[in-house]
């Protein structure tokens, strides 16, 4: 069955070839050199498909996920550095120690009383990363509740002891989004007694992740906690709040607080190695699915890019990354850039990100550099927006539609941003909703996620959208020829100092705890 599969992918993508990326000159001060049309056209979308068929392939025999920790991973890492290495890069492969987190089997929440009701995982409810393990059933007990919510956050719900007075030991604790970090309040939970955790969003209206009515989806940053944890939607929550319900909450979950992965680091033997020009993405899946679009599709485009772009001699240095771990907080990209010293930090002119660059649903989002849109985030370091201003460019010259996507601090770029690093990327959406504006504009469909296998099993080759892919894949190819040949880099000199990661940002795509 395997193997008929494969054999309809191929056949795929050979129609696909006839889709060629596209060409386009947006070269600012490059010094005379290659031609820039030449170097996009030899990277085609059949060969970043190929790629991505590989991954499907490594997943198919490991489980069906490629995540950081597991044997899909670590092929994965081996395929990639394989062929970098083949075309002439020094590779460095970067150990890092961090705590893995898988469930066994999946996690179920089912209400016994007032009336039976079975809850839907992933729609209704979802397992916090780190949850423990167990099977709980019995009275759900809310604790230091704020309902009906109030108008603008304001649940302090288990962020003490002193919430927890009067709890029942063993009955499953309810609690609010809001205040301090899940791992305080689960842990606190806990300590009371607790043989289960339910935690739901807290109610205020909003816009894409800033919506605290949401399936809420969390982290509890280390394996701390031993009894299940999950994050439900705020309806849920309100709904478990009324008196005299009674769950069962099962779950069977793994965690290695020692578990080794790696990033791969490939850098260029041409250039400046004072002006570094890095192109990122993170190779990791979640555990539950091979993750072809989340992320195979950035790490192949940029794959593709890298191995196409080292027989030119260039100007800068080009460094490629593909991290690991990204999935459970940025953890490989957050442990590159924290080992970095000052001066090798200055090095690094630019940092481009790219993330889910073939959403089915798609659209084309560019990271808003400039906050031109004054809402969400801010502004990127200084130099980010003239990034945003080459990728603009590129659409515009196209005739694509784009738009602008937050620096919301959840993806690898994070870690760069905080330390002044101009930066910036594409991004075709996750589990966010596709507006009727975005359709009208972009095409797909209206009221469904950009999506919808999003850290799902079903994010396989046949979730990879080929004109968001082909589409992206010249605007990575066209970036990285601009800026290994610019004289002027948007980071000419060193970072321009730390600013927080977080804000808005319509598109999904969390991978860390924001509980405030």
């Amino acid at each position: 069955m395997r193997a008929r599969v494969h054999k309809g992918l191929l056949a795929s993508i050979a129609a696909a070839s006839a889709m060629a990326l596209p060409v386009i000159s947006v070269t600012p001060a490059v010094a005379a050199g290659p031609d820039p049309q030449a170097f996009s056209r030899s990277v085609k979308a059949p060969a970043v498909k190929q790629h991505l068929v590989k991954l499907q392939q490594i997943a198919d025999a490991n489980g069906g996920t490629r995540a950081s920790g597991t044997p899909g991973h670590e092929a994965s890492v081996d395929y990639v550095a394989g062929k970098l290495r083949a075309a002439g890069y020094q590779v460095t492969l970067q150990e890092f120690e961090f705590p893995f987190f898988r469930e066994v089997t999946r996690t179920v929440l089912n209400r016994i009383s007032p009336a039976a009701k079975t809850y839907v995982r992933n729609t209704d409810f979802r397992t916090m990363t780190y949850s423990g393990s167990g099977n709980a059933t019995g009275t759900v007990q809310g604790v230091d509740l704020v309902l009906p919510p109030s108008p603008t956050p304001s649940s302090s719900s288990g962020c003490e002891a002193s919430d927890f007075a009067g709890f029942t030991p063993g009955n499953i604790a309810l609690l609010q989004r809001g205040t301090c970090n899940f791992q305080v309040k689960a842990e606190l939970a806990e300590a009371a007694g607790a043989s289960g955790v339910i935690i739901f969003n807290e109610g205020q209206p909003g816009e894409g992740p800033n919506d605290r009515r949401i399936l809420l989806t969390g982290t509890l940053n280390a394996p701390t906690t031993h009894i299940p944890v999950v994050g439900t939607t705020f309806a849920v929550g309100n709904e478990l709040a009324a008196a005299g319900t009674t769950v069962t909450l099962t779950a069977d979950t793994e965690s290695d607080p020692h578990r080794k992965t790696r990033n791969v680091l490939a850098e260029s033997r041409w250039g400046d190695p004072d002006k570094v020009v890095m192109l990122g993405s993170h190779l990791d899946s979640v555990t539950e699915g091979p993750g072809i679009n989340d992320n195979g599709s950035g790490s192949a485009g940029i794959l593709e890019t890298a191995l196409k772009a080292n027989p030119v001699p260039t100007r800068n240095k080009l460094r490629f990354a593909f991290w690991g771990a990204e999935e459970l907080g940025l953890l490989g990209s957050k442990h590159y850039v924290a080992g970095l010293s000052a001066e090798e930090k200055a090095k690094i002119k630019l940092y481009l990100n790219f993330d889910m660059i073939a959403s089915p649903n798609h659209i084309f989002g560019i990271y808003d550099g400039d906050d031109s849109d004054a809402t969400g985030a801010p502004a990127g370091p200084a130099g980010s927006d003239k990034i945003e201003k080459l990728f603009e460019t590129y659409f515009t010259k196209l005739g694509q539609p784009y738009t602008g996507t937050d620096f919301t601090g959840r993806s690898d770029y994070g870690p760069f941003i905080e330390v002044g690093i101009p930066s910036g990327g594409l991004f075709t959406g996750a589990d966010g909703v596709k507006t009727a504006e975005e359709a009208a504009r972009f095409g797909g469909e209206a009221g469904v996620a950009y999506d919808e296998c999003y850290h799902q099993v079903c994010d396989t080759i046949a979730n990879v959208n080929d004109k968001a892919l082909a589409v992206n894949t010249g605007a990575i190819a066209t970036a990285a020829f601009v800026y290994a040949h610019s004289r002027d880099l948007p980071g000419g000199g060193a970072p321009s100092g730390s600013r927080p990661g977080t804000g808005g940002g319509g598109l999904g795509h969390d991978h860390e705890d924001v509980p405030m």
